[in-house]
């Protein structure tokens, strides 16, 4: 019989395991179908044109989603995590990261923060937060609030 890992050790091993060649394969093992994700707001649709993850979302998918499109507009320079605990089944994550976007090259270095739950060894929500401004305006390649995220699509004003 297998035991079931430390809650801790569930995110540590998504979080590792979530570039895009591998986020699909620690989805289906590590996030339960129904799992909540939360990435920044609960729900900005002005912000959603630009970080188009953004928001309250459920099931496996949304994990995928997000960290396959955030990885196709940035490329990851950095990614520190400075502390992992749990209380039972709370997990919290802080940490910094350093990101390129492939449309400006401007980057953002950002703190991070995770509110995480976790039971019977899966994820079942996830909220994620960083300087969403900061981030945002990694997009914008002139002016105060032309936006380009999307390498394929058309700037947007916002």
């Amino acid at each position: 019989m297998t035991a079931t890992p430390a809650p801790t050790d569930v995110i540590a091993d998504f979080l590792a395991h979530s570039a895009p060649d591998k986020v699909d394969e620690a989805a289906r093992r590590l996030v339960a179908e129904d799992a909540t994700y939360i990435s920044l707001n609960f729900d900005n649709p002005e912000l959603k044109q630009i970080l188009p993850w953004t928001g309250t979302r459920t099931g496996r998918q949304a994990y995928v989603d997000t960290f396959k499109t955030a990885m196709k507009w940035w490329v990851a320079e950095e990614f520190e995590i400075t502390d992992l605990f749990n209380a039972g089944e709370d997990v919290a994550v802080f940490g910094a990261f350093t990101f390129r976007a492939i449309t400006t090259g401007k980057t953002i270095h950002s703190p991070f923060s995770i509110h995480a739950k976790v039971r019977d060894g899966l994820i079942v929500y996830f909220q994620f937060m960083e300087d969403t401004f900061g981030s945002a305006r990694t997009f914008s390649p002139s002016g105060t609030w032309t936006i380009k995220n999307d390498p394929s699509g058309p700037e947007i004003e916002v």
